[in-house]
């Protein structure tokens, strides 16, 4: 079912009432009769088109991981895109409009991401198929209820999408007729709680009716218990986080009727219990996820491998290993092609020391990683590196040459500098640079030694250096965790053969630290679920390789524990979400439902003088750009166009 899912696509849209979004179905059916025309009664004759029509229900879902729909992926300070690059062959297959909202340049007028719209079409087509499903003469009632639970799941992630970019939006619960007048159409934006209370309701409809596991390899993709529970326990954290409730930064978005949209001085009792409820939704997740054996992933030992590599691969394969035993959702709906023109284009070539170097002209390495992310990393002792004793009065750009010490991390006498040593394994599983070894292109994985692995050398006069201004390297780190290490890169100019995985949506590691981060807001770290707030933030460390929380501060850090307060554990847990999901657009979303991007993209976009090729040049600090975050990008603007045919739909504050 997942390729039937990924493969059915709405025909071209045409004559679409953009008001908001309601437009019928039937003009854009893929489902077509013997006699050419599609209706919707023809579309419910038999299960074979109902479950075309299911299939086009699914075919709305956002397209993670994909550079040209993804907002989260090149549209935040987490990767950044290599301005001006024209050439066709990257522009054309790594589209870079999701990197203007990055750049600021995001505008009522021309709105990027922008799926106002087709959310609402996806909605109608999921309340059509709702309404029509029981006539289906060969189906059974269960199938007819499990198909229905889909659709109601589709339509809460749907409803969701559009609350985390506009924020309060027009509720449909039940799509008005074709035939309805201007009046009925001109749909105010209903207040941000109703409309979080609406996506919990319609999951929880959902869940019981839904499988708990996809039967198959064939259907996954589908909605199933786990899938359905995890969505609701993510909604419901993000309906407790500061952006969404009590933001009194929107306190004066009060639409014409004179409702306000985001309530306002709410109690402690109030905002401690809608945590409260999100944790006791993460927990009923988790618990599904333990009946189903869904577990932290961890390398399946395919090759013989010591413990340095079995690390890497695990916290490679958490994103990357297709299908593997962590994933809770992963997303087929995301665009296959782009995603291997992402790693054909992107990653860059690497050097093998005894057979020279393996290269591809594919291999354009246009997607760089700020040094700030790169500094965000913890360190081995698990702890921010300001906040690590061992590192008190180390300069972190200080030249230092690779080590047999750190063999498998770094190649052995290359100079790099400070910064690159002694850090986590999250680290070098997520970070390609200058020095740095790459796992990966190799046919056999038996017994690694050092040697056997490929190097990163990119400054100027390096295999690998920039060779044009439309290659990288642009701030001296790459994304290496989003490259499997079963591609291959060719040589002398063959293409790039890449794994295809499906986008993780959600896996285990998410729910655990949602879990604890409920907690530590409901109760704090000394509340009644403490143990189990440090036992599930624990567990993830643990396979990152680092350990646990008290000890890492009690031992190691300058402030011994900092977890004793719930400001200290909020820091740690949110640190520890960054560092566990990077380049999994989660980041983007966190720092906005936190209300903590201001303070992150004022640190703005540094990188390395990459054009330099003596490491004591090269390692200069160097600012890439500066970029802009106000307080009305925590919200999308909605479109001009779009307020004109629908006066009242009020605008989001700043635009």
């Amino acid at each position: 079912m997942y390729k039937l899912l990924y493969k059915i696509k709405v025909l071209v849209l045409t004559g679409i009432v953009t008001l908001t979004g309601m437009s019928s179905c039937s003009e854009y059916l893929d489902v077509v009769p013997n006699d050419g025309l599609a209706t919707i009664e023809t579309a419910f004759n038999l299960r074979s088109t109902a479950k075309r029509y299911l299939g086009t229900c699914y075919s709305f879902m956002t397209e993670e991981g994909t550079s040209g729909y993804d907002p989260a992926l090149l549209g935040g300070d987490e990767l950044w895109d290599l301005v001006g690059r024209s050439v066709s062959n990257t522009t054309g297959r790594v589209p870079s409009s999701m990197f203007q909202i990055a750049r600021g340049l995001q505008s009522a007028s021309t709105v990027y991401a922008n799926d106002w719209a087709s959310m609402y079409q996806g909605i109608r087509c999921c309340d059509i198929l709702i309404d029509n499903l029981d006539v289906v003469p060969d189906m059974e009632e269960w199938e007819k209820l499990q198909w229905k639970a889909e659709a109601k799941f589709l339509k809460a992630y749907y409803h969701f999408n559009l609350i985390r970019k506009w924020g309060p939006i027009p509720i449909i619960k039940k799509s008005l007729p074709i035939d309805a007048s201007v009046e009925d159409v001109r749909v105010y934006r209903d207040p941000v709680d109703e409309g979080f209370n609406y996506v919990i309701e319609l999951l929880n409809e959902a869940i019981p009716d839904l499988p708990l596991v996809n039967p198959s390899v064939d259907e996954y993709g589908r909605i199933n218990q786990l899938i359905a529970a995890s969505l609701k326990a993510r909604v419901m954290v993000y309906a407790a986080s500061p952006l969404f409730s009590n933001n009194m930064d929107q306190a004066s978005l009060v639409d014409s009727r004179g409702i306000q949209l985001f309530s306002q001085n709410k109690s402690e009792a109030d905002l401690q219990k809608r945590w409260q409820d999100a944790a006791t939704a993460c927990k009923e997740a988790i618990d599904l996820c333990t009946q189903a054996n869904v577990k932290l992933y961890n390398y399946d030992d395919e090759y013989r491998v010591n413990d340095t590599l079995r690390l890497d691969f695990t916290l490679r394969g958490v994103m990357c290993k297709r299908w593997n035993e962590e994933i809770i959702w992963g997303n087929t709906q995301s665009n296959s092609t782009q995603l291997g023109m992402w790693q054909q284009l992107t990653q860059p070539n690497i050097q093998y020391k005894t057979l020279g170097w393996a290269h591809s002209l594919s291999c354009y390495a246009f997607i760089g990683v700020p040094l700030k992310i790169a500094e965000q990393f913890y360190t081995s002792h698990g702890l921010p590196i300001n906040f690590d004793k061992n590192r008190l009065g180390l300069n972190e750009y200080a030249l230092r040459n690779g080590d047999q010490a750190h063999a498998y991390y770094l190649e052995e006498g290359y100079t790099t500098i400070q910064l690159n040593f002694d850090r986590e394994p999250r680290f070098y599983a997520s970070l390609g640079f200058d020095g740095g070894k790459w796992v990966g292109a190799l046919t056999n994985f038996n017994d690694l030694k050092p040697k056997d692995i490929f190097d990163v050398e990119c400054r100027m006069g390096k295999a690998l250096a920039k060779s044009s201004n439309e290659s990288g390297p642009l701030t001296g780190y790459y994304p290496k965790k989003m490259y499997p290490y079963r591609n291959r890169i060719g040589a002398n100019g063959s293409p790039l053969s890449t794994y295809w995985y499906p986008w993780p949506m959600i896996r285990l590691a998410d729910l655990y630290l949602l879990y604890a981060e409920a907690i530590n807001e409901a109760e704090g770290p000394g509340g009644a679920h403490s143990s189990e707030m440090f036992d599930y933030i624990n567990a993830v460390r643990e396979r990152a390789g680092i350990p646990d929380v008290k000890s890492s501060w009690d031992q190691y850090s300058t402030s011994p524990g900092r977890y004793n307060t719930k400001v200290g554990m909020r820091e740690i847990i949110h640190r520890e979400r960054l560092n566990e999901f990077a380049f999994e657009s989660q980041r983007f979303w966190d720092l906005r439902r936190w209300k903590e991007a201001n303070m992150e993209y004022s640190k703005n976009i540094y990188g390395f003088k990459v054009i330099a090729s003596q490491p004591e040049e090269y390692y200069r600090k160097v600012l890439i750009a500066e970029q802009p975050f106000t307080q009305k990008n925590y919200f999308w603007p909605i479109q001009t166009t779009t307020l004109e045919k629908n006066p009242n739909l009020i605008q989001n504050l700043g635009w």
